[in-house]
């Protein structure tokens, strides 16, 4: 099974149509990346179109980039407002509301303007605004995902404009709703792939390379998986300006710099994607009192570390 992925991922597959290990991949573009869907029977047209609806609609409620989103709304409510989710927001944000917890407060779905800020924008500008502007911004108080927002269930309450970005598990999270549109379809065995966003269901085990954070013709380790998902996230990519890159710290809005990439293995996938933030700000022993997973953590001095429990390997 050969095939390279980005986002620090690589897996191997066969394609054809033939043989009993034939797959069939189903390739698109959504939310802004290249979307692969795996399986071993072809999916059918309506199928298809569902799981590219859905998408639809998720981009529509939670894309930054959209002027017609709903958090674009938010961002827009001068004086702030009410505003109602779908109900797929509440499992979401729960998640948040824990890696918020978890992290102390570094993970927060309010990094949006920060992201803005440094020039990650609407408009994909990748010019920072001044250093005037910026300090401006960071010498107020600095909003924050448990104090500047009330939420009752799918409801959202705003007293300002808030800019909210759900980056750091969103698109796990949309991997994790497209497995299980395939499941209600009657499909067990399937591998879909968000950008690297993996989420595995099958008998066979799936060999995974974690791929170099600089350099992408090497791998650093790999692992195994099996009805499991593994999401990676790394400083290299959505990188721009000097030292500029999209894994900011919420409580300063400022880049990360020691962490430089990180590999997490989770039964969810929104799990696995929220994680593999997570781990830039705190370790990975102290999230496994809150979570269970298993990671890979890369530091900038070229250090590698992996869990006790990651099934696979690190190459030295």
């Amino acid at each position: 099974m050969e095939k390279k992925l980005s986002t620090n991922i690589r897996y191997n597959s066969a394609h054809g149509a033939d043989d009993g290990n034939s797959r069939f991949v189903f390739t698109f573009e959504a939310i802004g990346t290249r979307w692969e869907i795996e399986t071993r029977e072809p999916l059918d047209f309506q199928l298809k179109q569902r799981i590219l609806e859905r998408i639809e609609q998720f981009d529509a409620t939670y894309s930054r980039f959209r002027q017609d989103s709903l958090v674009s709304r938010v961002a827009a409510a001068s004086n702030g407002g009410r505003f109602v989710f779908p109900d797929d927001s509440v499992a979401l944000f729960d998640l948040y509301d824990r890696l918020h917890i978890a992290t102390a407060r570094a993970v927060d779905p309010l990094v949006g303007r920060d992201l803005e800020l440094l020039g990650y924008d609407r408009t994909y500008s990748l010019t920072s605004a001044s250093e005037f502007v910026r300090a401006e911004a960071h010498a107020r108080e600095r909003v924050t995902w448990s104090k500047d927002i009330l939420r009752d269930g799918t409801l959202i309450v705003t007293r300002r404009p808030l800019v909210i970005d759900v980056g750091a598990a969103g698109k796990g999270y949309l991997v994790d709703i497209v497995s299980e549109i395939l499941r209600e379809g009657g499909f067990t065995e399937f591998v879909v792939d968000g950008s690297g966003d993996l989420r595995h269901s099958g008998d066979s085990v799936l060999r995974v390379g974690l791929e170099h954070p600089f350099d992408p013709s090497l791998v650093v380790g790999a692992a195994n998986l099996k009805n499991r998902a593994l999401c990676a996230s790394a400083v290299n990519r959505r990188a721009w300006g000097d030292g500029l890159h999209h894994v900011l710290d919420a409580r300063t809005g400022i880049p990360v710099r020691d962490v430089v990439a990180t590999w997490v293995v989770a039964d969810e996938t929104a799990t696995a994607d929220g994680l593999a933030t997570a781990l830039f700000f705190t370790s990975g022993h102290h999230l496994a009192k809150f979570f269970r997973f298993s990671y890979v953590r890369m530091f900038a001095d070229g250090r590698a570390e992996i869990s006790q429990s990651f099934d696979g390997e690190l190459f030295t």
